[in-house]
């Protein structure tokens, strides 16, 4: 508290108007410029600001102060705040933790760009099971016009027998004769799969980022993707409650990150990955670099360090092509 109040009057005064026992109400009075302990016979000032001394904290004082024989002068000792390290030496230490069932969002739009590649690679290489996928596909690089048949992509989990079920907007291939091991794994009673709209699959990762548990949105109602699902008409337009997703972890691609864990993206590599990033509990980036501190400009940055917890380099070698 301001130990002088407008006009230089003092606050600390010897009679209170109110009917309070200040020794029975409080031990430390705590002003701007001092430190003063209530006691039982009165006031006694413990300590002093730095360029204070007892005769000037008396002299703005209304009421009684004695001097303790240990006055010493106001240290504010404040420990240096050392952030956590965030960065992991490979893919497979980023990701050791990571337990049989868990959720976990995948990044990637369609084609190879923006794809964890070496993190899907040290996820395979850890063989856990049971795993729940949150991606716009569930792996179609390989089988589509944007990949080759060796690229890295969801698939490599799929056939790892990893994954028992996606949650994805385009979960198939767009060639019937060529089927993503998502499919035929599907096909084969292996996998489940809960297929959204991409737009409300956007949404669905925002909301749960920021808290929202559900929301309503006209895509889907009347279609299958609408079955089962709460409906509510709102000034006469039909619409469908959709929740908020969650996950346990999440990897993600990034162009550049500084040990604190803000990340820049480059072209299509951002897709859905700063949504993802606020979901889950667990954010691991992929970058070619890492910086520190100040190194990138507050514009370029995306996904601020609160999201990431974990940062890994792409090896210069690493391909995101198998060797077939």
């Amino acid at each position: 508290m301001p130990h002088q109040g407008p006009g230089g009057r003092s606050n600390i005064v010897e009679k209170c108007t109110l009917p309070v026992d200040g020794a029975g109400r409080l031990d430390l009075i705590i002003t701007d410029v001092a430190v003063i302990k209530v006691v039982a016979s009165g006031l006694e000032l413990i300590e002093t600001a730095p360029g204070w001394a007892a005769e000037d904290v008396i002299s703005i004082t209304d009421a009684p102060l004695s001097v303790s024989s240990g006055l010493k002068e106001l240290t504010v000792d404040i420990p240096a705040i050392v952030p956590p390290n965030k960065v992991y030496p490979s893919a497979v230490d980023a990701l050791q933790d990571v337990p049989e069932g868990s959720v976990i969002n995948v990044d990637g739009f369609a084609g190879p760009g923006g794809m964890a590649h070496y993190l899907m690679v040290g996820l395979r290489d850890l063989g856990v099971k049971n795993l729940q996928l949150i991606s716009n596909t569930a792996g179609v690089a390989r089988v589509s016009a944007f990949g080759s048949p060796n690229i890295i992509d969801h698939s490599i989990l799929v056939e790892n027998n990893q994954v028992v079920k996606a949650t994805a907007s385009y979960p198939v291939s767009p060639s019937a004769s060529r089927p993503s091991a998502f499919e035929e794994a599907y096909n084969r009673g292996e996998t489940d799969l809960e297929v959204v709209p991409q737009g409300t699959l956007a949404e669905r990762l925002r909301s749960g980022g920021a808290g929202v548990a559900a929301f309503y949105t006209p895509t889907g109602v009347g279609t299958l993707l609408g079955d089962n699902k709460e409906t509510r008409t709102i000034d006469g337009k039909d619409y469908v409650l959709e929740t908020g997703l969650r996950a346990d972890y999440c990897i993600i691609r990034g162009h550049k990150a500084d040990t604190l864990g803000n990340v820049v993206y480059k072209g299509t590599s951002r897709n859905f990955n700063p949504v993802m990033a606020t979901t889950a509990k667990v954010t691991v980036v992929e970058v070619d670099e890492i910086v520190e501190p100040g190194q990138l400009g507050p514009e370029e940055i995306i996904t601020p360090g609160l999201f990431v917890d974990r940062i890994v380099v792409r090896p210069s070698d690493f391909s995101a092509y198998l060797d077939i």
